[in-house]
C-alpha cells in the first residue's frame, strides 16, 4: 500500500460513530455537559496527539505488522507488549461489532426519508438488525482475505464519497442557525422548544466527557498494523499517522461545531435522554429531503468504512502474536493465493460477531465504547512508556528511530503523554465505577479487568511453552520479525 491507502486506513478507522453519534449522544452518558461539548472535544485531542507522536516515532524504527505489540515487546517488555496490544485488540474487536450494529439504524433512516415504510419496519426487527450487522462484518472479512488490492479498491472510493457527503453537514450547519431550526421544528412537528442558554461549568463533568470523547481519536493506530504491507514504511507510516490524527481532528471539530451552530445544545441534550440521535437526524429538520438523504448516506458510509480498516488492524495483531509464538502458529498462516493472514481475519470476524450480539443484548452501545476507551488508553499509555524505555531496553532499535531523533524530545513526549493519559484513564475509570447500572458486568472496567486477567494467564502459559522449547527469548524479543 502507498501513502494514500495507509492514511485512508487510519482516517476510516477514526471517522464513523466518533463523528456522527458520540459528540451528540454524550449528553446521555454524561448529563450536564451542556454547551461544553466542543471544549471537551478539543481537550480530548491532547492525549491522542501525544499517543500519535509516540506511535509515529516508534513506527519509524519498527515498520512491521503488529504495531503496538511489536513496539512494546521490543522496547519495553514482552508481557507488557502483549497486554498493550491485547487491550487494543479486545477493545477494537468489540467496537467492530458495535459499529456494525449501529450502522443499521442509519440505513433504516435512509428508508424512512424515502418513505419506504415496509423496509423501515423490517429493519427495526431485532433478528433482522443483528443478521444485517453480521453480513457487513463477514463481507469485509472476505474483502480483507482477498488481499491488499481488494482492500484498497473498497476503502478508497468509500473514503472519498464519505468525505464529500459528510462535508455537506459542515456547510449546512453553518448555513442555518438556531432560529431556523426552531422554525423548522414547529413546522414539521408542531412543537415549540425553549432554548436553555447556559448552565454552570463543572470540572468533574467536563473531564468525564473528555475521557469519553477521547474515543473519537482512536483509530490512527491501525496505520501501524500495515507495516509489513506498506511501501517505504519507515517514511510512510509516521507521515500517515500524523496526517490522520491532525486532519481528522480538525475535521471533527468543524463537523461538531457546525451541528451545534444550527441545533441548540439543550435540544440535543433533551433528545439524547429519550432516544438515539445522530448528526444527520438533527440536521434533517432544516435540510430539504434530498440533502437530508445525502447526509444520512454519508453517515452510513462513514460507519461502514470503519469495518475493513479495523478488521485489518486486529488481524495483524493476532498474526504478530502467532509469529512470536504467543498465539498458536496456525493463526500466522498466510493464504497461499491472496497472501493475507486469513485465519487471523476469520478469528477477528468471530470476535466482532460476539460484539454485535453483546450490543443487542446490552441495549446500549456505550458499553462497547467504554470498553474500547479503557483498552486504548492503556495501549496508548504503554506506547508513551515505551518511548521512555526503548533506548535502555533495546538501544539498537532505539537508534533506528528516524522521526524526532533527539532523545530529549522523545523523553518529553513520553513523559507528558504518560502523565496526561494516566489522568484520563483515572477519570474514565472513576466515571465508570460510579455510574448506576443494572448489573456489575455493565461496568466496562470490570469487564476489561476480567479479560486482561484471562489474557495474562494465557500469556504465562504460552511463555512457559516457549521456554520449554529452549528458545533464546532475550534475543528473540530484541530483534524484529523477518
Amino acid at each position: 500500500m502507498g501513502l494514500l491507502a495507509i492514511t485512508a486506513t487510519g482516517v476510516c478507522s477514526m471517522m464513523g460513530a466518533s463523528i456522527n453519534i458520540v459528540p451528540f449522544m454524550i449528553h446521555r452518558s454524561v448529563p450536564g455537559i451542556g454547551p461544553y461539548v466542543l471544549p471537551a472535544f478539543a481537550f480530548a485531542a491532547v492525549p491522542a496527539i501525544f499517543a500519535a507522536l509516540a506511535y509515529a516515532i516508534l513506527a519509524s524504527a519498527m515498520p512491521r505488522a503488529g504495531g503496538s505489540y511489536l513496539y512494546a515487546s521490543r522496547g519495553l517488555n514482552p508481557y507488557l507488549g502483549f497486554v498493550a496490544s491485547f487491550s487494543q485488540w479486545f477493545g477494537l474487536s468489540i467496537v467492530i461489532g458495535v459499529i456494525a450494529y449501529v450502522c443499521i439504524p442509519f440505513i433504516r433512516d435512509i428508508f424512512t426519508a424515502l418513505n419506504l415504510q415496509e423496509a423501515v419496519t423490517l429493519l427495526e426487527v431485532g433478528w433482522v438488525r443483528v443478521s444485517l450487522a453480521l453480513v457487513l462484518i463477514w463481507g469485509f472479512v472476505i474483502i480483507n482475505i482477498r488481499g491488499v488490492k481488494s482492500y484498497a479498491q473498497t476503502l478508497l472510493p468509500m473514503l472519498f464519497l464519505m468525505l464529500g457527503l459528510v462535508g455537506i453537514v459542515i456547510v449546512a450547519g453553518y448555513m442555518f442557525d438556531t432560529s431556523d431550526f426552531l422554525t423548522a421544528l414547529e413546522t414539521k412537528e408542531n412543537r415549540q422548544f425553549t432554548i436553555v442558554e447556559n448552565i454552570d461549568f463543572e470540572w468533574k463533568t467536563f473531564l468525564s466527557a473528555s475521557a469519553l470523547l477521547f474515543s473519537s481519536f482512536i483509530g490512527f493506530d491501525s496505520i501501524a498494523q500495515t507495516g509489513s504491507e506498506a511501501k517505504n514504511p519507515t517514511r510512510n507510516l509516521p507521515i500517515a499517522i500524523l496526517l490522520a490524527i491532525f486532519s481528522v481532528g480538525f475535521f471533527y471539530f468543524l463537523f461538531a461545531s457546525a451541528v451545534y451552530h444550527a441545533v441548540p445544545w439543550s435540544f440535543v441534550a433533551e433528545e439524547a435522554l429519550t432516544k438515539d440521535i445522530t448528526a444527520p437526524g438533527l440536521l434533517s429538520y432544516v435540510l430539504p429531503s434530498g440533502w437530508g438523504i445525502a447526509i444520512l448516506l454519508g453517515a452510513a458510509i462513514a460507519l461502514i468504512n470503519d469495518l475493513p480498516a479495523m478488521l485489518l488492524s486486529v488481524s495483524r495483531l493476532m498474526f504478530a502474536w502467532a509469529s512470536d509464538g504467543i498465539f498458536p502458529k496456525s493463526i500466522a498462516e498466510v493464504h497461499p493465493k491472496y497472501h493475507t493472514p486469513h485465519i487471523a481475519l476469520l478469528a477477528a470476524g468471530v470476535i466482532a460477531s460476539i460484539g454485535v450480539l453483546g450490543s443487542h443484548l446490552a441495549g446500549d452501545f456505550f458499553l462497547g465504547i467504554d470498553i474500547m476507551v479503557t483498552s486504548m488508553m492503556v495501549n496508548f499509555l504503554l506506547m508513551c512508556v515505551t518511548l521512555l524505555t526503548i533506548h535502555r531496553v533495546n538501544p539498537e532499535l532505539g537508534n533506528e528511530i528516524s522521526v524526532l531523533k533527539k532523545q530529549s524530545i522523545q523523553r518529553l513526549i513520553g513523559w507528558l503523554g504518560t502523565i496526561i493519559l494516566l489522568a484520563f484513564l483515572g477519570m474514565h475509570t472513576y466515571k465508570d465505577l460510579n455510574s448506576t447500572v443494572s448489573a456489575w458486568y455493565f461496568h466496562s472496567t470490570y469487564v476489561w479487568l476480567i479479560v486482561m486477567l484471562l489474557a495474562s494467564l494465557f500469556f504465562a502459559y504460552r511463555w512457559q511453552l516457549l521456554k520449554k522449547n529452549k528458545e533464546n527469548l532475550t534475543e528473540k524479543f530484541k530483534a524484529l520479525p523477518d
